[in-house]
């Protein structure tokens, strides 16, 4: 499979560059979060101007950029300005409407393209391109199947009872564990369907995870990839809480494997742009257990932050190198790193009342890197940015992550003191 929506040549886009009307190399992004904020900067770094279209007059991303288009990413007006504006226009989440990216794709090197964003939108049809690429990737994805009418719904109870327990998730707009009902039972996922409105979902079964870690890939328009290390990941409610990115923060043979499988998939799609892979380590035959895929976001990713500090090469500076067409440095990762995610919890006390993180003391440790995105209300469950910590070395970074942590008031100081294998964490969801 190849994704033939970026059909048009794609001439290099230089930054600091000008056309023949004298307008500044422009690239554009579809999409106002802090994704779309941290590509903008990466952008302005190497000299780029920037156009955001967002609907948002406070969106993260259209404060910081030159150019915010602010209309529904659907609208033809705002589309097609957009596309007057810049060279080449990418996306920062995957919930944008692939026709959209159709439209743009029609005048301007869009990455990634229309095709592959409409998979990742729809879990049924990325399960079916997972299935078709298991032969060359070597990982397969959790047994599952669709439940799409009454008759469907059925058949598990007759033809597939090993799916349960299983978790039943919409095929569409899921993500940070919405629109998932875990089922034990043939009654709770009778319930559970019409619970979700009785839409299009897939069951998948429960597995018996130990670890869940993830691959980011960045594939250029000549096919060129470059990929960085393996990272574990631990969510919390769905919801990714921390990444480790080290050197041993999982077995090595396993690690080696999911970036393969990632770099496999990347390929199989014709992908241009940075790719996250996802994958649940499960329990195997050997001691190290077995990798499956559960989901990829076509776009950067929620645990690739670490690269912004602990990388000379980020996920954002890769997907601007891939939408311009520039050649893709070989990222170096020369810190180890954890990264904790800063959810609007951490702006209430524990009697709920809004107040301001202590800053001062978690900025006075080593190693310390904090990101705020730039949201101006707090809530619960809202990413509003994220700490990195680096380091010499391992021990002094896990040191520090959980002084940081305490500070925080975040639940994660059992992963970070643990081994680097933790023991059932809650299964790896769509978000960013």
């Amino acid at each position: 499979m190849s994704d033939k929506t970026h059909s048009l040549a794609m001439t290099p886009v230089f930054p600091g560059s000008t056309d023949a009307a004298g307008q500044r190399a422009t690239l554009g992004v579809l999409g106002g979060g802090q994704l779309g904020r941290m590509f903008v900067h990466a952008a302005q770094r190497l000299g780029y101007f920037t156009a955001v279209l967002e609907p948002d007059p406070q969106s993260p991303a259209g404060l910081v950029s030159h150019h915010h288009i602010q209309t529904d990413y659907d609208d033809p007006a705002g589309l097609v300005q957009l596309a007057d504006l810049c060279q080449a226009i990418t996306t920062e989440f995957e919930n944008v409407p692939a026709h959209a990216l159709q439209t743009l794709a029609l005048t301007r090197p869009v990455a990634p393209g229309a095709a592959v964003v409409g998979i990742a939108q729809d879990r049924i049809e990325e399960k079916a391109h997972f299935t078709a690429g298991a032969a060359l990737s070597g990982v397969n994805c959790a047994p599952y199947t669709v439940i799409e009418t009454p008759a469907q719904l059925q058949a598990v109870q007759n033809d597939r009872p090993e799916l349960l327990p299983g978790i039943l998730k919409t095929a569409r707009l899921g993500y940070d564990g919405k629109g998932q009902v875990r089922v034990k039972t043939a009654a709770e996922l009778a319930a559970a369907w019409a619970e979700l409105g009785s839409v299009a979902c897939v069951l998948e079964k429960m597995l018996p995870l130990t670890a869940e870690c993830s691959v980011l890939v960045a594939r250029g328009w000549d096919g060129q990839v470059v990929s960085f290390a393996a990272q574990r990941n631990v969510h919390v409610e769905g919801i990714l809480a921390v990444t480790h990115a080290y050197e041993g923060n999982m077995p090595p043979a396993l690690a080696t494997r999911a970036r393969n499988a990632a770099v496999s998939l990347a390929q199989h799609l014709g992908y241009v742009g940075v790719l996250c892979v996802e994958f649940f380590v499960v329990e195997g035959d050997n001691e190290h257990g077995d990798l499956m895929v559960n989901e990829m976001a076509p776009r950067p990713h929620n645990s690739g932050h670490y690269t912004l500090d602990a990388c000379d090469v980020s996920q954002f500076d890769l997907q601007v190198h891939t939408l311009a067409g520039l050649p893709l440095p070989t990222p170096r990762q020369h810190s180890p790193a954890i990264m904790l995610n800063l959810l609007g919890e951490v702006w209430f006390d524990a009697s709920g009342q809004l107040r301001e993180p202590d800053w001062h003391r978690v900025l006075s440790l080593p190693g310390t890197h904090l990101h705020l995105y730039g949201k101006a209300e707090a809530r619960p469950g809202r990413k509003m940015g994220h700490l990195t910590i680096t380091g010499p070395d391992v021990a002094s970074v896990k040191t520090v992550a959980r002084r940081a942590a305490e500070l925080l008031g975040l639940p994660v100081l059992d992963d970070i003191n643990d081994a680097p294998h933790p023991l059932a964490p809650s299964p790896i969801e769509r978000g960013n």
